[in-house]
């Protein structure tokens, strides 16, 4: 049994917290960006929950946590889930996973390292748009996927400033806001779960010396975020170690949010369209507890999400244990 507090929706859990997307919105949301979480951190039992709950800011060093980082020059986010240990013990095998961002800048240096590293298939999780007008580079001989998770980029990654403008100049909260329902949104909308079943079908796909699978969407934090969740988790990764691998993602993508942040102050943007720019460009636990919240509101846990909504099978997770672990 979970230790609970006295915060209603606000519990303890596998994950560290799970927070109810209504609450997010009525005891969060109404609050600035910088101090949005203050009100609640003091009345949180435990000091770490208050660490957890102001995880937009975390770095990599301050969770602890090492991923591996592909020598990318002209990319983002790119890295190897190679390495994390599951809760039986075993270890995710090294050169076969990789998330990250998008693939349409990359150089021709980068695409032989790629080819190097062994990458020989190519998930991505954009909308059709997103892949029309930046369509992905990647080695000869790797095959592509197009798996989009939404019709549309709900998550706001590809959308410039003067676009964010129209929506997002004068509620500081909108950002946050959107993030909230879009993690609920990834969780719910069929699109989404088509996307991520067949995102396990081409994994499953995969052969022993097949290479390493490569999935992405533009900034690699959201759509590919749960991906990555889903997946970690389907190989019985625990929770905690999900969470700092989620929230990784704000170090590797900090140079691209600080040059839409100088971009937008050049335009003369109002300090709400800054808030609102920052909240849409980098990870929050607050939108991954948005998506846990959901899942555990419609199908009661992970495994039940797994099982029943993206249709996988016990079977199936033995057999992408025996394929990722070692």
């Amino acid at each position: 049994m979970g230790v609970s507090w006295n915060i209603s929706g606000v519990r303890r859990d596998g994950w560290a917290l799970a927070i109810a997307p209504q609450v997010l919105t009525r005891r969060l949301l109404r609050r600035g960006a910088r101090y949005r979480h203050e009100k609640l951190f003091s009345r949180c039992w435990s000091p770490s929950i208050s660490r957890i709950l102001k995880s937009n800011v975390f770095t990599m060093e301050e969770l602890n946590l090492e991923p591996f980082v592909l020598n990318i020059k002209n990319g983002l986010n790119f890295r190897d889930l190679g390495g994390y240990k599951t809760k039986s013990g075993q270890v995710i095998k090294s050169r076969k996973i990789i998330r990250s961002a998008r693939l349409s800048e990359l150089s021709d240096d980068d695409l032989q390292y790629l080819a190097d590293y062994g990458l020989t298939t190519d998930i991505d999780f954009r909308s059709p748009e997103e892949q029309a007008a930046e369509p992905d580079r990647y080695p000869e001989n790797t095959t592509y996927h197009f798996v989009p998770v939404f019709p549309t980029d709900e998550t706001k990654s590809s959308e410039q400033a003067d676009a964010l403008q129209k929506s997002f100049s004068r509620d500081p909260h909108a950002g946050f806001e959107n993030m909230v329902k879009t993690y609920a949104d990834i969780v719910k909308m069929p699109s989404a779960q088509k996307a991520y079943r067949q995102f396990f079908d081409i994994l499953l796909s995969h052969q022993e010396n097949d290479g390493a699978v490569l999935f992405h969407c533009t900034a690699g934090k959201d759509r590919t975020g749960m991906g990555a969740v889903y997946l970690l988790s389907a190989l019985g990764v625990d929770g905690h170690t999900i969470r700092q691998d989620y929230l990784a993602t704000n170090d590797l993508i900090q140079p691209m949010v600080e040059k839409n942040l100088a971009a937008a102050r050049k335009r003369g943007a109002t300090d709400a369209l800054l808030a609102n720019i920052r909240d849409l460009g980098t990870v929050s636990g607050a939108f991954l507890d948005s998506a846990l919240a959901t899942i555990d509101a419609e199908y009661g846990n992970m495994h039940n999400y797994l099982k029943e909504a993206l249709q996988l099978t016990d079977a199936e997770k033995r057999d992408l244990r025996e394929l990722y672990l070692q």
